[in-house]
C-alpha cells in the first residue's frame, strides 16, 4: 500500500514542481513584472527605504494586529527555514552551481508576485469575529473575484491544511533534533545509544513551546517573530561572510562557474551535470520553496499588518524575497562553493553538504553554532506555518476550530521527532506546490486591481 501511495506521489510531484509548473511560476512573475512596470527594479531602493530602514523605529499596532515589521517577520519566519541551507545545498548538487544563476532569476521575479500578493492579502482582507484581520489567497479570490471562481478558495485552504502537518512542523521538528542529537554526540555530551529517548524528550519541550506561542494569539507571535528573525538571519550571514572572506581568493572562480554552468552545466561539473533543463529547474523550483513566491502562503501573515496601505505592506513582499534568496540563500551556496569542500554532483545532498563547508572552514566546533542556526530556523518556520494553517482551517469552517486545530498542531512535534520522515516531506511537498495553483489563477486574474492599487499609491 505504501508503494502504490509513493509511487502516485511521486509522478504528482514530479508534473507540480516539473517543467510545466515552472513556467507557470515564471510566466506569472513576468507578466506581473511587465503589467507593474518591473516595480522590484523601479521602486527597489524605496521598498529597502520602507522597510530596512524603518527596522529600529518603535512602533505599535492595535488589537488583532501586528506591527507591519512583526508582519514581515512572521511571513520570514515561515520562509527563512531548512530549506535555505539544505535546499540550496541539494540543488547545487543535483543542478550544479549554474542553479544559483536560476535561483535569482526566480527571485528577482519572484519579488514581483510577492509583491502582489501581499497588496491583494490587505486590499481584500477582512476582520473575523475576535477583531483580528484575516487575509491571504482565499479572501483576496472570495473579495475579488466573482463567485464561480470561488471554489479556488476552499481548495487553497484545504491544500494549506493538509500541507501545514507536514511541511511546516513535522519536517522542520525533525531538523531540530537531528542538529541538537548531532551536536550533543559530537561533544560527547550523548550517547548515541539513546538518540530515541533524545528525540522524544525534545519532541515534547517543542510542542509545549510551539503550543504556548501559537495559543497565546497573533500578537504573541509576531513578539517573538520579531526577534527570533533578525537573530537566527544576523547569525548565519556573520558566519557565511566569514567564510568567504577566508576563501576570498575563490570568489571569482566561483561566480565564474555559477554563470558558466548555468548555460553549461557539464563545463563545472566534470559532465555529471549535462542538462541545462535540469540546471533550471532546480534552481527556479528550490528558490519558489525557499521564498514561497507563488504560493501565497506569505501574504496570510501580511494580510495582519496595522497599515492603511497595501501598496506600502507589498514593499515588504518585495523585501522579504531579497532577504531570503538574494542575501540568505546567495550565502549558503557561497559557503559551499567557496569552502572548495568535494560535491558529488548528480546525487541528492542536503543540510550536511553546508555544515561541512563551515567546520572545514572554522573547525568542528563551529557545529554548535551551525545547530543553533538550524534550530533557529526550523522553529521559526513552525510557528509561521502554525498560522497559516490556523488561518486557512478557521476559512474552511470557523474561529471555533482554531484553538483545537493549535493543540493538534503542537502535538504533530512529538511525532516529527520520533518518525521517518520520507515520504511524509514528499506527500507535503507535493500540497505544497498543489497550493500554488489557485494562487496563481487568482494573480493573473486579480492582476488588474494591483495595477490600480499601484498607480493611486504613486
Amino acid at each position: 500500500m505504501l508503494d502504490i501511495i509513493e509511487s502516485v506521489n511521486t509522478a504528482v510531484n514530479n508534473f507540480i514542481w516539473g517543467v510545466p509548473a515552472m513556467i507557470c511560476i515564471i510566466g506569472v512573475g513576468l507578466y506581473l513584472s511587465l503589467r507593474t512596470r518591473f516595480i522590484q527594479i523601479r521602486k527597489f531602493a524605496y521598498a529597502i527605504r520602507s522597510t530596512l530602514g524603518k527596522v529600529f523605529q518603535k512602533q505599535t499596532a492595535s488589537d488583532g494586529a501586528l506591527t507591519p515589521f512583526q508582519a514581515v517577520c512572521t511571513a520570514l519566519a515561515a520562509t527563512v527555514g531548512t530549506g535555505n541551507i539544505a535546499g540550496v545545498a541539494g540543488a547545487i548538487a543535483i543542478g550544479g552551481p549554474g542553479a544559483v544563476f536560476w535561483m535569482w532569476i526566480s527571485a528577482f521575479l519572484g519579488m514581483c508576485t510577492k509583491f502582489s500578493e501581499v497588496t491583494l492579502a490587505v486590499h481584500f482582507r477582512e476582520r473575523n469575529k475576535d477583531g483580528d484581520y484575516v487575509g491571504g489567497p482565499m479572501y483576496y479570490i472570495k473579495n475579488g473575484l466573482s463567485r464561480h471562481w470561488h471554489w479556488l478558495a476552499f481548495v487553497f485552504s484545504a491544500f494549506g491544511v493538509l500541507t501545514v502537518f507536514g511541511t511546516g512542523n513535522a519536517t522542520q521538528v525533525n531538523t531540530i533534533t537531528t542538529a541538537i542529537n548531532s551536536a550533543l554526540i559530537n561533544f560527547h555530551l550523548l550517547d548515541p545509544a539513546y538518540t530515541k529517548t533524545s528525540n522524544i524528550i525534545l519532541g515534547i519541550v517543542i510542542a509545549v513551546l510551539v503550543g504556548l506561542i501559537l495559543l497565546g494569539g497573533i500578537k504573541r507571535i509576531g513578539s517573538v517573530t520579531e526577534k527570533l528573525v533578525p537573530f537566527m538571519a544576523v547569525i548565519y550571514i556573520a558566519l557565511s561572510l566569514g567564510v568567504i572572506i577566508l576563501n576570498i581568493q575563490r570568489v571569482p572562480g566561483v561566480f565564474a562557474s555559477i554563470f558558466a554552468g548555468a548555460f553549461q552545466p557539464s563545463s563545472v561539473t566534470g559532465g555529471v551535470v549535462g542538462s541545462f533543463f535540469l540546471s533550471m529547474k532546480k534552481g527556479v523550483s528550490r528558490g519558489i520553496f525557499s521564498n514561497e513566491a507563488g504560493l501565497g502562503t506569505g501574504s496570510i501573515a501580511h494580510a495582519c499588518a496595522d497599515t492603511d496601505e497595501p501598496v506600502k505592506q507589498g514593499l515588504f513582499g518585495i523585501f522579504e524575497v531579497f532577504t531570503d534568496t538574494i542575501v540568505i540563500c546567495t550565502m549558503t551556496a557561497l559557503v559551499i562553493l567557496c569552502s572548495g569542500v568535494p560535491v558529488d554532483y548528480g546525487n541528492a545532498a542536503g543540510a550536511e553538504l553546508t555544515i561541512l563547508g563551515l567546520t572545514s572552514t572554522y573547525g568542528s566546533w563551529i557545529s554548535i553554532f551551525t545547530a543553533v542556526a538550524l534550530c533557529c530556523f526550523a522553529f521559526s518556520t513552525i510557528i509561521g506555518w502554525g498560522l497559516y494553517g490556523a488561518r486557512c482551517i478557521e476559512f474552511l469552517f470557523s474561529s471555533k476550530v482554531i484553538k483545537p486545530f493549535m493543540v493538534v498542531y503542537s502535538l504533530v512535534s512529538i511525532l516529527g521527532a520520533t518518525v521517518n520522515l520520507g515520504l511524509l516531506w514528499s506527500i507535503a511537498e507535493t500540497f505544497n506546490g498543489l497550493m500554488s495553483i489557485p494562487n496563481l489563477i487568482a494573480l493573473f486574474l486579480l492582476s488588474g486591481t494591483v495595477v490600480q492599487l499601484v498607480r493611486k499609491y504613486f
